[in-house]
C-alpha cells in the first residue's frame, strides 16, 4: 500500500478538500486497492470536527464526496506514510522540522509543485478560511490542477514500490 497524507493548518479546509479529490483520482484511476489517502493538520485546533462547511459544500457541488475528521499530524506517522503533501510553505516548513531523518523529510512535497502550470512562485494554496465561499471555490481549482501530475508520481511510485523485492 502507497500511503499519501495532505497536511494543512487545522485540517478542516485545503488538507481535506485535497484528499477527497484526489482520492476520487486514485478511484477513477483504478489504484484504490493500492494507494491510501487521508490528511491532517499542523495544529489540533479542530482535531475531531468535520470539514468546514464551505468546504463540505463546494466538495459537493463539484461531484466529490466529502467524507472527514479532523486530526493533527504527529511526527510518528513519517514511517507509515510515502508522501505527506504541504499545501503551503510554511506547512512545508512545519513538517520539514517534524521529521527525525533526512528521508522523513524528503518525503514532504508542496502540492502545487505538481501543477505544471504553477510558477517557483506560486506553491502556495492559500487558507480560503476567513475569506468568503469563492476563496474555497478557488482552493478547489487549484487542487485539481495539481491533481493529475501528483496522480502520475503516485502511479510511477506504486509501480516501482511494486517492483521492489
Amino acid at each position: 500500500m502507497y500511503r499519501v497524507c495532505f497536511v494543512c493548518t487545522g485540517n478542516i479546509c485545503r488538507s481535506p478538500m485535497a484528499e477527497s479529490v484526489f482520492r476520487s483520482h486514485v478511484a477513477d484511476a483504478g489504484l484504490s486497492g493500492l494507494v491510501e489517502v487521508d490528511s491532517a493538520g499542523t495544529g489540533g485546533w479542530h482535531e475531531g470536527d468535520g470539514a468546514d462547511p464551505r468546504t463540505v459544500a463546494v466538495l459537493e457541488a463539484a461531484g466529490y464526496e466529502p467524507g472527514h475528521r479532523a486530526r493533527q499530524f504527529r511526527a510518528s506517522w513519517f514511517a507509515g506514510l510515502d508522501l505527506v503533501i504541504a499545501l503551503d510553505a510554511g506547512h512545508l516548513r512545519d513538517l520539514r522540522a517534524l521529521a527525525s531523518t533526512p528521508e522523513d523529510a524528503a518525503k514532504v512535497r508542496l502540492l502545487r509543485s505538481y501543477d505544471p502550470a504553477a510558477s517557483a512562485a506560486q506553491t502556495d494554496v492559500p487558507d480560503p478560511y476567513y475569506g468568503p465561499l469563492d476563496g474555497f471555490e478557488d482552493c478547489l481549482q487549484l487542487v485539481e490542477a495539481a491533481s493529475p501530475g501528483l496522480l502520475a508520481a503516485v502511479s510511477e511510485a506504486v509501480k516501482e514500490k511494486e517492483h521492489t523485492p
